[in-house]
């Protein structure tokens, strides 16, 4: 079975370039559009990695995060993927319970080897 990446983000060209990227790689991509949705579906698909994006609507990425990361039956890694990475927001991600972050805009010849350092 192909490793299964779950990519939380709403913005519809990020959500595009980031699963082209993988699926590219052969990667199955799971999606989800915002927070809520993130965590419904890593429950219940249960991803070798989410890619979270740290702004979404309804529940932002650090508190679907946290609530991934309280879930016992949940135990994958969880890596921002954030415009957001001075200083002040790397700590405040780390402290959501991010196992990393890969800074936006994505570098599309560097990206699938980013990801790949959290699998």
């Amino acid at each position: 079975m192909a490793t299964r990446i779950l990519i939380a983000e709403d913005d519809p060209q990020n959500l595009y370039l980031v699963k082209f990227l993988l699926e590219n790689r052969g990667y199955e991509v799971l999606t989800a559009a915002d927070g809520h949705e993130a965590v419904v579906v890593a429950r219940a698909e249960n991803p070798d990695l989410v890619l979270m994006d740290m702004l979404l609507p309804r529940v932002d990425g650090y508190e679907a995060t946290r609530m991934l990361k309280a879930d016992e039956g949940f135990s994958r890694p969880v890596v921002a993927l954030t415009a957001y990475s001075m200083k002040g927001d790397r700590e405040a991600i780390l402290e959501a319970g991010c196992d990393g972050y890969i800074p936006k805009p994505i570098d599309p010849n560097t990206f699938v080897d980013q990801v790949e350092k959290y699998l």
